[in-house]
């Protein structure tokens, strides 16, 4: 079986993947912000040795012992945040092999428990979210308070914890204009659309994240209820501008054939190029007008495109004018060898 991140899930022709996070606390341990060499320590040897009991495949791996190439292929697939790949010596992860499960071990958090899906999948993502939850409470006993919920290092996360995403590339909205309209709206119903990285990242091409930005005074229930309404509406908007842009189908498929006919047939190309030419592409194969392509290799291409992905594509340690060499090369095995 493929890894989440080369599948195509529901509404996958609009929301690429959801994600649930959950930061927890261990009871009795200092948080990050107040840990010592010793506390830190502890931690870690804490959580190793009940991993075993945990279940769902999960391997304890050291941040420390994992290389930059790989430690980034994994930050370019959403799995771990930038800045647990800058911790050296006091981080670790829990992952299985289809890496839809990651655990971050002191991030900000003690732990911040992360389950993954292609599509739209919000609910059921949810459900195994809380299974592994309830386990992990079980064997470590979380930092928890009855008037304020869980206990986070970070205020906006107290309560339940819960920060619920989804990604969607939203290009048709884009080229029509009505983009900031969107995420204005999106953010008036106490939603956060951000980058595709996170907090404080920039949006590459037209792909947005969306999720909650309120954990405390509201259930986590409530929370997935309202972020899969918000999100119907953003696909129920993108596929209406798609419907618009249909208007004048050669001037739409003039563009995106264009697009497909840089990315494969340049010599050379950059990452940012290719996430915004890839945008425009994957809408002309879900529309059906770019025959050429289908969903799997669309999935492969938005993926192995990536610096550190192309590097373990391929095998290789490569620099940035190479590994823009590199990307055409590879582009062009996938869309015709589909390697």
């Amino acid at each position: 079986m493929s890894n989440w991140y080369l599948e195509n899930g529901k509404e996958s022709d609009v929301v690429i993947s959801t994600r649930i996070r959950l930061a927890r606390n261990i009871a009795g341990l200092p948080f990050k912000v107040r840990q010592n060499e010793k506390s830190t320590k502890e931690l870690l040897e804490k959580i190793k040795y009940v991993t075993p009991s945990i279940g769902y495949g999960l391997k304890f791996l050291y941040v420390k012992d994992m290389d930059d190439i790989t430690k980034l292929s994994l930050v370019e697939k959403h799995i771990i945040s930038p800045e647990i790949a800058l911790n050296k010596d006091d981080s670790a992860i829990l992952i299985n092999d289809e890496e839809n499960i990651c655990i971050m071990i002191n991030e900000e958090d003690h732990l911040r428990i992360q389950v993954f899906s292609s599509g739209l999948e919000l609910k059921e993502t949810m459900n195994l979210a809380i299974e592994i939850d309830k386990k992990l409470d079980e064997l470590l006993h979380y930092a928890y308070n009855k008037n304020y919920g869980y206990l986070t290092a970070c205020p906006t996360n107290v309560g339940t914890g819960l920060r619920a995403s989804v990604m969607v590339n939203l290009p048709a909205l884009q080229m029509t204009g009505n983009l900031s309209k969107i995420l204005h709206i999106v953010n008036s119903f106490g939603m956060t659309i951000r980058g595709i990285y996170g907090e404080e990242s920039d949006s590459k091409g037209a792909i947005y994240q969306i999720s909650n930005n309120k954990t405390l005074g509201t259930t986590e229930k409530e929370i997935i209820a309202n972020l899969e309404n918000i999100t119907k509406k953003v696909m129920e908007q993108e596929r209406l501008a798609r419907k618009y842009l249909g208007k004048n189908q050669l001037e739409l498929e003039d563009r995106v054939y264009r697009a497909y006919g840089i990315l494969t047939n340049a010599k050379k190309i950059t990452s940012d190029e290719c996430i915004s030419l890839l945008s425009e592409v994957k809408l002309g194969t879900d529309l059906g007008i770019i025959k050429e392509l289908d969903d799997g290799k669309v999935k492969k291409l938005e993926l192995y495109t990536k610096p550190a992905n192309l590097q373990k594509y391929v095998g290789e340690v490569l620099n940035g004018y190479n590994r823009d060499i590199k990307r055409g090369e590879v582009i062009k095995q996938i869309v015709k060898n589909d390697k």
